[in-house]
Parts: structure tokens; sequence; C-alpha cells
């Protein structure tokens, strides 16, 4: 079975996500996981799929054929181990301002983990007087670090910034 990252961008409709899951299984097609999105009148999907290799040619053309639709196929690498490293959910919130996406990434960057998902939104927060960011990012941990250890360094940031861990 070969294993793929499907990237699909483009104009939302009704019945898009059906549209999609058809071609799937018209094709042989297993969808595995995903993570879609509606944003400003535009659907936004990763989609991970498996199909045998003998259906893989016709999965890639009816997809590529989904009208409207930018569609970006990529063979995922099954040769990766999975991750033993630990992961962390994330809730962070603050104040909003520009590059403060930038400047989280940066610091968890720099303590060497990794941010493997990322949901963020700005919200109005009429009693407060500006804008509220907040996301949930799931972190994978180096080999030896304690969560806290990232917390403080984010938190270090701005007085403004609570960040919250769950569990993943």
């Amino acid at each position: 079975m070969k294993q793929l990252v499907i990237t699909i961008l483009g104009q939302d409709r009704p019945g898009l996500v059906e549209s999609i899951s058809s071609v799937v299984l018209q094709n042989h097609g297993n969808w595995l996981s995903s993570n879609l999105s509606h944003l400003l009148g535009h659907f936004a999907g990763i989609i991970q799929l498996e199909v045998a290799e003998e259906h893989l040619q016709s999965l890639q053309s009816a997809l590529n054929k989904l009208p409207k639709l930018d569609v970006r196929i990529e063979t995922g690498n099954t040769e990766i181990e999975p991750s033993t490293l630990e992961q962390i959910n994330l809730v962070i919130t603050g104040n909003d301002r520009p590059g403060i996406v930038q400047e989280l990434a940066s610091v968890i960057r720099h303590k060497g983990a990794n941010i493997t998902h990322l949901n963020s939104r700005q919200q109005s927060a009429p009693n407060w007087g500006v804008p509220i960011f907040s996301a949930v990012a799931t972190v994978t941990l180096p080999n030896g670090m304690n969560k806290d250890e990232v917390i403080e360094a984010l938190e270090s940031i701005t007085s403004d910034l609570i960040v919250d861990t769950e569990e993943v």
C-alpha cells in the first residue's frame, strides 16, 4: 500500500468533503486521517490516504480532476519510525499582535522542540480592549526535556501570555 498526503485548497461549497471522499472511495483509497478547515470562504484540507499501487494512478488522476480545487499529492515517507518522543498539547492565550505566532514558533524551535500541529485563532475580547490570541499546539519534546522548560520559555515572551497543558 502507498501512503499519500493530499493537500487541497479551493472555494468552499456544500458537499465538497463528500465529493472528495467519494473520489477516494471510488478509486479504492482508504481515508486514514485529515485536517479540514473553512477559512474566509475557502476550503483547506490535508488528508492522509493509503491506496494499493495498482490504483494509485487512477486515484491521482481523479483527485486532480476535482473542479475548482488546487490538489497536491505527495507520497508519504513510511521509512520514518513512529516517534517515541514525548508530546504535549500547549494551550496558549494572550493579547493578539503581529508576530505572535513567529515568536512562539521561534522559542519552541530554540528549545529543540517541534510543533507538529497548530490550531490558532483571534477572537474579540470587548472587556480587555484588544483582540485575544488563542492556540492549541501539539509539540514534540527532545529526549530529556521537561515540558516546564518550554512553558517557562514561552511565558517569558510577555507577561500577558498564559500557557497551560492538556493531555495528548
